[in-house]
């Protein structure tokens, strides 16, 4: 099992450009299969062979590994990850027969995304006055983020040719290397001149070739870091909001959010998030109708006794 393990992985690497959290949280939950099979299989001197794998053997690990409590967003991710892996042994000729393929995958808890209100957002703009260079860039990436709904690793890539004034949009490289346009909105357009004008004075010690090229820079003039966005999220965030998470992401879901309470079709909101499938995207809707629930709540005279 682990040959056909180790050709699975690089198929996921070489062929399916799969990241390399993917590809480590993966090999674990194939891993975790395959010792719960040598136990299963004393004989087996550590070598478990795919043809005595059967479906029963997948569902009783599935049902030991909830018995331990643990998440069903994890037991989910583990039997996907089993499914795929059997896909891809059964296409190969690695087995006769797929015991997974009838598999039933537990159903995920989907949390609703923490979101900031319109007015938290505009605090948070306030409050980047863009009055030196480095604040200019804070705006900057605070506005991006606020009116293109991208993703932390999309917006750390970025190079500066990416940005297209004249059309008023970024291009942008999502996951599985898939490549988008996203319109941008005038303040973000205005806080991303603004950046540019003082981008240089951000240069320093550890810029390269690289860093020139890059839209945010980090305080030694190196590309900019997921980290470093992170924090400069929470700081704007912790300022301006009181919501519980204070993340990029939290500002992804704003932006999704906002856009659908205010009429924007559903299937646009999936294209400029760059979702592979809508059912990623529909977790706003329940967003949307807690929301009106509230609302309801709150305003109408006879909604509670």
């Amino acid at each position: 099992m682990k040959e056909a393990v180790n050709k699975y992985l690089r198929y996921l690497k070489i062929e399916r450009n799969a990241s390399t959290h993917t590809l480590a949280a993966y090999e674990n939950d194939l891993m975790q299969l395959h010792d719960y099979c040598a136990e299963m299989q004393p004989r087996s001197n550590g070598e478990v062979d795919l043809s005595h794998i059967e479906r029963l053997t997948i569902r009783l690990w599935l049902g030991e590994l909830a018995e331990r409590d643990l998440a069903k967003n994890s037991i989910a991710r583990k039997a996907a990850a089993v499914r795929s892996f059997f896909k891809y042994c059964f296409k190969r000729g690695l087995v006769e027969q797929n015991p997974a393929h009838l598999l039933i995958v537990p159903k995920r808890d989907q949390p609703l995304p923490k979101t900031a209100n319109s007015e938290d957002i505009s605090r948070m703009m306030e409050l980047a006055r863009a009055d030196h260079p480095r604040s200019a860039q804070d705006r900057a990436i605070l506005e991006l983020f606020y009116s293109t709904g991208i993703r932390l690793s999309e917006l750390v890539s970025l190079d500066v040719e990416e940005l297209n004034f004249n059309l008023q949009q970024v291009t942008v490289m999502g996951k599985g290397a898939k490549q988008r346009i996203v319109p941008l909105g005038s303040e973000a357009v205005t806080a991303l001149k603004q950046h540019l004008e003082t981008r240089k004075e951000l240069f320093g010690t550890r810029t390269d070739a690289d860093a020139r090229r890059a839209l945010f820079l980090a305080a030694h003039g190196q590309r900019i870091y997921p980290r470093a966005v992170q924090r400069i999220v929470k700081d704007y965030m912790q300022r301006a909001s009181e919501v519980t998470q204070k993340s990029p992401h939290v500002l992804r879901h704003s932006f999704a959010t906002h856009l659908l309470d205010r009429g924007a079709d559903i299937r646009i909101i999936k294209e400029l998030l760059g979702h592979s499938n809508l059912a990623s995207t529909q977790v706003y809707t329940h967003t949307s109708v807690e929301r009106l629930k509230n609302v309801y709540e709150l305003a109408h005279p006879r909604a509670k006794s």
